[in-house]
């Protein structure tokens, strides 16, 4: 398999819930030309989707399907199997005794005086969980052996019920994974047609549910990601394409379609996580060391801290969550992904008025079949869509460069009966609420995000892309109390242009506990060398000779504290002094979250982080000298709602392709684009800037 050296042409291909985004870059004398394009998502067969998308930017292009060198693919699939529950019919093979961890959880009430809270179901349900006699402890030592009688008896229960998928979840296996591996030896000699997860491979950390948990999301999602993947390669190799398919990791890397087969879990945020590489490569570009990343689609909101160009990162997710949102109401993953906070605000989420005559949005959508009502598709709800195009901000005739027209009147008509009608107002001021709303509900979420993980949302750069986050992106800042706001270059695709930034990377996690006044540098050397070993040896399926880059953290905790915080650590062999310098990271961590640190306690190591990635693809060039400042005409004028007036007022419409470095654009105006438009409130005045970014900055700020 070929490279990702960063030359030739690159294409990157996002599937959303609504729209399917395709970025293209065509390397030139003056770094590369850029192509995209944004159709429907075929959600009943995402590939034409992604075929669709990627003929059509060729075209543009005037490029054929063998000049590629390289397609990188992120996708919602994997994430929309388990909220919609239309994955494989999965079993859960565990140790005696451990049958119902999956549903005991961890026996907290994230919602404490909800007297009839609802939890997520498991994925596997109690019928197709089976129990097998053994057990290790943990530290490994084998206390009751397997029962491999037991095992082969249960090959015919899973055959009797025609399981798709097996999850292996053994007691303390991250220790010892010998069990679990001779238990799929044993029953992949009796089944056919079965794909098998362990969880010592796919979340080898302490913690039963959540490594039970994602064990079984895993095999959950693996036949259809597996058939999926399997069958776009098949389509692509058909239409004459021949240049290697890598997938987008939730972590920010790439990685091979057999390693996306093998561990599909790991793609559920593939398409955000684009995104947010996107945004810190544009905090790179422009020296922007304090960023917010907002990317707001058809479906959903994305939001993530960038510090120092690096998108803040996790190593757990929750995915269908049922309590609009809140944490611990979903299904726990323990994954590394890039930290954000998602929430239902999408430009397909659904308005309505509730009983106590409140307008709400989301968190469901109406996604791209039917869509919003003004798509005339079959929509008649109200969704943000409908309001902003009610508002003037997106031109019906103009809406993705004139390939898709929007109805007005079915968005009038759904706005009426569902929201105007109700509350007795005027129709704009109906969808100004429905907008108002939403706003305020992603500036809630950033405050809350930021809070959380210990740092202010606050004098930070606003980086808005995505179909709609430009439309909103003003209005949130106004919120925020955000000065600046940037809008790059091909935003309304922008977690496909974030594809084109990743390196081939994987990264591994391995638990290893051990205190800090006793630290045991052979053991740690020793685990770490060996994932070193079983990362590379991915990496290398993509990057075959180029030299690879090594970070490594350690989550750590006060003994007896019941949950640990992240900590970078020296990438290098680690000796008998190293036990201080790791506390003393540690203790800058804890004191940068919480303030303080506790004297007199010791400190202990759980688990060990290892990421493992090849060369960043090149960037853009140098941006050209900076234009003296000029006023263009707009190219024309038309009515707009304005939030300070509570009116429509007239104001100027500006062509994005026609904006040259330099050009300034006072405040109120929208500068439109095939994917997007940029709503400039009468707060803010614009600027192109030299990498043709729309940077618009506060009056008075």
């Amino acid at each position: 398999m070929a490279a990702q050296d960063g030359s030739g042409v690159r294409l990157g291909v996002d599937i959303g819930g609504t729209f399917t985004d395709v970025a293209l870059e065509v390397p030139n004398s003056t770094g590369a030309q850029r192509f995209s394009a944004k159709v429907l998502t075929t959600p009943q067969a995402p590939e034409q989707g992604v075929i669709q998308a990627i003929l059509a930017v060729l075209r543009e292009a005037r490029l054929a399907p063998g000049d590629l060198s390289i397609i990188i693919h992120g996708t919602t699939l994997a994430t929309n199997a388990i909220i919609e529950r239309k994955g494989a019919k999965t079993a859960l093979i565990t140790t005696e005794g451990f049958r119902d961890t999956i549903e005991i959880r961890h026996e907290n009430r994230f919602e404490q005086y909800d007297v009839n809270i609802d939890l997520p179901p498991p994925l596997v349900p109690r019928r197709l969980r089976f129990v097998v006699p053994e057990r290790v402890d943990a530290r490994g030592n084998t206390i009751v052996p397997l029962d491999e009688a037991a095992v082969e008896r249960l090959a015919e229960r899973i055959a009797a019920e025609r399981i798709e998928s097996v999850a292996i979840g053994f007691l303390h296996s991250f220790t010892n994974p010998a069990h679990e591996q001779r238990t799929r030896e044993i029953l992949a000699a009796r089944l056919t047609g079965v794909t098998f997860t362990l969880s010592c491979e796919v979340s080898p950390e302490m913690r039963e549910y959540e490594r039970f948990s994602t064990a079984c999301a895993n095999a959950y999602v693996q036949p259809m990601m597996g058939r999926y993947l399997v069958d776009l390669e098949e389509v692509l190799r058909t239409e004459g394409f021949r240049c290697p398919l890598f997938l987008m990791l939730s972590g920010g890397g790439l990685t091979t379609v057999e390693t996306a087969i093998r561990f599909p879990v790991r793609l559920v945020e593939s398409g955000p996580a684009g995104g947010a590489i996107f945004a810190s490569h544009v905090a790179r570009q422009c020296g922007l060391d304090k960023v917010l990343s907002y990317d707001m689609g058809g479906t959903t909101a994305k939001i993530c801290l960038v510090d120092d160009f690096q998108p803040q990162t996790s190593r757990a997710f929750e995915v269908a969550r049922i309590y609009r949102f809140k944490r611990g109401s979903g299904l726990p993953l323990r994954i590394p992904v890039i930290e954000m906070v998602e929430i239902g605000a999408g430009g397909g989420s659904i308005a309505r008025v509730d009983q106590l005559k409140r307008i709400t949005v989301g968190p469901d959508s109406a996604g791209a079949d039917p869509g919003p009502a003004c798509y005339g598709r079959g929509g008649t709800a109200p969704t943000v869509t409908d309001a902003d195009l009610l508002l003037g901000r997106i031109d019906p005739t103009g809406f993705s460069g004139g390939r898709m027209a929007l109805d007005r009147e079915a968005a009038e008509a759904a706005m009426q009966g569902e929201i105007a009608a109700s509350l007795d107002l005027d129709q704009a001021l109906a969808a100004f609420g429905v907008s108002e709303i939403v706003d305020e509900n992603m500036a809630n979420a950033a405050r809350v995000h930021a809070i959380e993980s210990g740092k202010d949302a606050r004098g930070r750069t606003l980086i808005a892309f995505g179909g709609a986050a430009p439309l909103h992106a003003a209005r949130m800042a106004e919120k925020l109390g955000l000065d600046r706001v940037l809008v790059p270059s091909n935003a309304g695709v922008g977690s496909a242009v974030g594809f084109l930034r990743a390196p081939i990377a994987y990264e591994i996690v391995r638990s290893q506990l051990q205190r800090l006044d006793s630290f045991n540098p052979d053991a740690a050397n020793a685990l770490l060398e060996t994932m070193r070993q079983e990362g590379e040896a991915i990496v290398r399926l993509g990057e075959p000779e180029a030299p690879l880059t090594e970070t490594r953290s350690a989550f750590m905790r006060y003994r007896g504290q019941g949950h640990e915080i992240a900590v970078p650590v020296p990438a290098r062999p680690y000796g008998d002094a190293d036990g201080a310098e790791l506390l003393a990271a540690f203790e800058h961590a804890y004191r940068r979250l919480y303030s303080r640190v506790i004297p007199g306690v010791e400190v202990e190591v759980l688990s060990w982080v290892l990421l493992l990635s090849g060369p960043m693809p090149q960037g853009d060039a140098a941006p050209p000298p900076v234009l003296a400042p000029s006023h263009p005409e707009p190219a024309r004028r038309r009515a707009v709602f304005d939030s300070d007036a509570a009116d429509f007022v007239e104001v100027a419409i500006y062509e994005r392709g026609a904006l040259q470095p330099g050009a300034v654009i006072p405040g109120p105006a929208v500068i439109v684009e095939d994917e997007t438009s940029t709503v400039i409130s009468r707060h803010f005045d614009a600027k192109i800037d030299a990498f043709g970014y729309i940077e618009l900055t506060r009056r008075g700020g």
